[in-house]
C-alpha cells in the first residue's frame, strides 16, 4: 500500500492557515473556496467542507501572499497566469514546482504583468519578491517543498529564517528550526508571565531563538 504524503493531507484550519501567514483569514478564503457565484479557487484545498489546507496548500499561499504585501492582487488575472503556467511548465501546481524557482518566476510576472499593465519596475519587484518567497522553502532531493520558513514580521527583506513548518515535526505546526520546540506552547508560558530570558534558560536556547517563537504566535494577536 502506498503510504500517503503528509505534505498533502488535510492539516490547517483556515484559522490556523491565516495565523501561520500573517494572510486575513478572508483573503485565504477567497483563494482557496473562490466566491459563491463568482470566481474559483487558486489553491486547490485538500479539503473544501470545511476548509482545511494541507502543507502544500500553505506553501501556494505563501508565494501568493508575498506579492499581497506589496501589490493589489486580482484573482482572475492570477488564476489566469497560474494556467498559464500550469501548461508552459507541464505541471498541475506550477506555484510549488522547482520549476517556479528558474523559469516560473519570469513567465508568471510576464504574464501577470501584461495582464495588469504593471511597470518594468513593478515587474523588478515582483521578481525579487516571489525569489524572496522561495528561498524560506526547503526542497527535496524530488524538488517538493519539505519545508517552509514564515514570515514572523511585517518587514520581509532579510527576514530571519529561526521558525520553521515542516510536516514531519510537532504535527506540522511552527517549531524553532532545529528543534522540536513547538512555538505555540513556548508563547504560552510568555503568556503566563516568564520572561524571554527565563525561557531562553528553561529550553536551552538563544534569546533570539525565544524571542522569534513568541512573535511567530502573537503577531496577528
Amino acid at each position: 500500500m502506498r503510504q500517503t504524503d503528509r505534505r498533502e493531507l488535510p492539516a490547517y484550519s483556515l484559522a490556523e492557515a491565516a495565523h501561520y501567514l500573517a494572510i486575513p483569514a478572508s483573503t485565504i478564503r477567497y483563494w482557496a473556496a473562490g466566491r459563491p457565484g463568482g470566481s474559483g479557487a487558486v489553491v486547490k484545498a485538500a479539503l473544501q467542507q470545511p476548509l482545511t489546507l494541507s502543507f502544500s496548500n500553505l506553501v501556494e499561499l505563501h508565494v501568493l501572499g508575498t506579492l499581497r504585501r506589496h501589490f493589489k492582487i486580482s484573482l482572475p488575472k492570477v488564476r489566469t497566469a497560474i494556467d498559464y503556467l500550469r501548461q508552459r511548465l507541464d505541471h498541475p501546481r506550477p506555484l510549488i514546482s522547482a520549476q517556479f524557482e528558474t523559469d516560473g518566476i519570469s513567465l508568471f510576472v510576464e504574464h501577470y504583468g501584461r495582464l495588469l499593465n504593471v511597470t518594468q519596475e513593478g515587474q523588478v519587484t515582483m521578481r525579487e519578491l516571489l525569489a524572496a518567497s522561495l528561498r524560506r522553502v526547503e526542497r527535496d532531493h524530488h524538488g517538493l517543498p519539505i519545508r517552509l520558513f514564515p514570515y514572523t514580521r511585517s518587514a520581509i527583506a532579510n527576514a530571519p529564517r529561526l521558525i520553521v513548518i515542516d510536516p514531519r515535526l510537532g504535527f506540522g505546526r511552527p517549531v524553532i528550526a532545529g528543534t522540536g520546540l513547538v512555538t505555540e506552547e513556548i508563547a504560552a508560558r510568555y503568556k503566563a508571565g516568564e520572561s524571554v530570558a527565563e525561557l531562553a534558560r528553561d529550553y536551552g536556547r538563544p534569546e533570539k531563538e525565544i524571542d522569534e517563537a513568541v512573535r511567530c504566535e502573537l503577531q496577528a494577536a
